[in-house]
């Protein structure tokens, strides 16, 4: 995806006041059993499932039903259910929002939405801790310290003390980890590029933190995934009105 251009407060402001909610366009969608959803569709269409299911290629077809949009155009922002603005993160170079209940990431550019997917964060028994948190040092690749045997590509670490970190790992359509944020690998990988890290000074000291994370709201454990709502396809994610400093 191409880099978006800074714009001007001013600018910022009429394109939220121009965008309303924030919310991108409504596109119709339907809930088809995975035989007939992913029969004959290309790469594309089925990198688009992924993104509306919060499955990846291999659990799509285990899935009970399959959220399939009624056109499959795609800018990649156009099903976003993440505000195409965000008014908190728009003094930030860069921002991140997980919205745990939609099982969704928002990537922002000085407050506008350059990229969304989804994720799995924490399973009940060890949920993702809702939170603002920031970006902090990164590793192409780690082995987790529940399971020497589980290794987890494009590890950014936004929590530290935790061991709390985006990273590339299955994603079976539910809420899944050990409490860590996993991605698809184009967007793990993606994020490692992108996000900004700490830095730190010569005693280990945090001079300046780095790309600020908000990770929002819990899980409903009990109820079906939300994403296969047509009322809750129909509105976008709320975020919060403040973001924590990053100096």
């Amino acid at each position: 995806m191409p880099p978006v251009r800074r714009l001007a407060w001013p600018a910022l402001l009429c394109l939220l006041a121009a965008t309303g909610a924030a919310a991108m366009p409504a596109v119709p969608y339907r809930f088809e059993p995975p035989r007939t959803a992913l029969a004959k569709r290309s790469a594309a269409e089925l990198a688009l499932l992924e993104k509306l299911n919060r499955a990846d290629r291999a659990h799509l077809p285990r899935l009970d039903v399959v959220v399939v949009p009624d056109d499959f155009a795609d800018d990649g922002l156009t099903h976003s259910p993440m505000p195409a603005v965000w008014p908190a993160a728009l003094p930030y170079p860069t921002a991140i929002a997980v919205d745990v209940p939609g099982q969704v990431f928002g990537a922002y550019a000085h407050g506008v939405l350059v990229r969304w997917g989804p994720v799995s964060t924490g399973r009940r028994g060890s949920q993702t801790p809702a939170g603002d948190y920031h970006l902090n040092w990164k590793s192409k690749g780690r082995h987790s310290t529940v399971d020497a045997e589980w290794f987890m590509p494009w590890y950014f670490n936004f929590a530290s003390h935790d061991g709390l970190a985006f990273h590339q790992f299955a994603l079976p359509g539910r809420p899944a980890s050990h409490s860590c944020v996993r991605m698809l690998e184009r967007d793990a990988r993606w994020l490692f590029a992108w996000g900004h890290g700490w830095i730190l000074g010569p005693d280990r000291k945090v001079l300046a933190h780095g790309t600020p994370v908000a990770i929002l709201g819990a899980y409903d454990f009990a109820a079906p995934p939300p994403w296969r709502s047509a009322a809750w396809l129909s509105r976008p994610v709320t975020l919060p009105l403040a973001l924590p400093a990053t100096d």
